[in-house]
This record gives structure tokens, C-alpha cells and sequence, in this order.
């Protein structure tokens, strides 16, 4: 799937026509792609339309006009849009209140290399003699920026690589994904519409 390029962004008043019925397709999707691990902490498996919505949205808010500001948004966001082989995911740590964020933002320090997919996971997505772990990639400039040794951010962006070999288990097996950290751990079993959706970016990108 091609990268996102100045052509693809639209500006404000063009999007402004189409932005009820594209939010609302982008909406529905991110429903297909969302995915709770625990309760305080839910992935979005990005691809080109997600990325499209972030990128319009934020030029929407911050009246991003020039093709110098537009290009450095789609330097930040198109690695979010997997290559065939491969997933994004943008994990959101959901913390609402500020006793919740001064407990856990300390504690969850390192998390975001702490997910990993099980491949013929068991049935509540434990790791079994049949399971393949893949475990998470972690982009390194995001990590720079958002990563502090005594803190966590609330945002990180991870990857995942699979084998051809892997794709077919995960067409066909239950996956989880799941969180390894020491205080935190959680695993969820795939629904058939995100497993279908994932799919779909692992055979021919998002």
C-alpha cells in the first residue's frame, strides 16, 4: 500500500465537504481495529485511511496551510502504515483520573516492549506448546521522544513483523495479543473482524 503524499491530503475547505462521511467511515473502522488488552489500556491497528483522518484532523484544528507544515505530519505519521508482512498499532494507555495517572504512568515505565501476538494461542490467549510469539517493535525516534526513565507517555507506537509462514497461522489460528509487563499483565483473543482487518494489512499493507 503506497505511503500517503501531499495529493492525498486535502485542504481545508475540501475536507470540510467530505469530513462528516469520512469521520464516520474512520469511526466504524477504528471499531474493527480497536482492541482492549486489560482496563486501562486499548491498541487502534492503524492503515492509510486512520493515518489520512489523523493527518486531516490535525491540519483541521492547527490550520496547517502549507505544504511545508503537511509534509512534515506525513513524515511523522506514514510509518504507521504497514507494509505487506507487517502491523501498526498505536497503543493508548486510558487514564482518567490524576490519581490514576500518578500511580500508573510511573509503574507502566517500558511497557511499550512488553506486547507481543500469540499465534495458536490457548483459549483465553494463553501462551501453549503450539504458540507463536511474535513479539513488538518499538520505532526508535518515537521511542526517543516519548519514553523517560521514570515515567511512561500515555501514546506509543509499536510494530510487528510476520513470516509468510506466520500470516498463514494467523489466517487460520486464534491470536491474542497480549501485555508481558510486570504490572500489567492481559491478553486478548482477536474478534473475526479485526482478525480479518489485520489480515488484510499483513497481505497486502494497510
Amino acid at each position: 500500500m503506497p505511503k500517503l503524499t501531499l495529493n492525498d491530503i486535502a485542504d481545508l475547505r475540501a475536507y470540510e465537504r467530505e469530513r462528516d462521511e469520512f469521520r464516520a467511515q474512520v469511526i466504524a473502522l477504528k471499531k474493527r481495529r480497536r482492541v482492549p488488552v486489560g482496563d486501562k489500556i486499548s491498541f487502534v491497528f492503524e492503515n492509510r485511511d486512520t493515518i489520512r483522518f489523523q493527518i486531516q484532523e490535525m491540519a483541521r484544528v492547527e490550520k496547517l496551510m502549507s505544504d511545508e507544515a503537511i509534509e512534515t505530519e506525513l513524515r511523522i505519521y506514514n510509518p504507521l502504515i504497514p507494509e505487506p508482512g507487517h502491523l501498526a498499532a498505536t497503543m493508548f494507555i486510558e487514564l482518567v483520573t490524576d490519581e490514576e495517572l500518578r500511580e500508573w504512568l510511573p509503574k507502566l515505565v517500558g511497557i511499550e516492549t512488553e506486547v507481543e501476538l500469540r499465534i495458536g494461542a490457548g483459549e483465553n490467549g494463553e501462551v501453549t506448546r503450539d504458540t507463536e510469539v511474535v513479539r513488538c517493535l518499538v520505532d526508535p525516534d518515537h521511542a526517543k521522544q516519548l519514553t523517560r526513565e521514570d515515567v511512561t507517555a500515555s501514546v506509543h507506537y509499536i510494530h510487528f513483523a510476520l513470516s509468510p509462514e506466520q500470516i498463514e497461522r494467523f489466517a487460520t489460528e486464534r491470536v491474542a495479543l497480549a501485555i508481558t509487563h510486570p504490572d500489567y499483565q492481559h491478553a486478548t483473543v482477536l474478534g473475526e473482524e479485526t482478525r480479518a482487518e489485520l489480515l488484510n494489512d499483513l497481505r497486502y499493507g494497510g
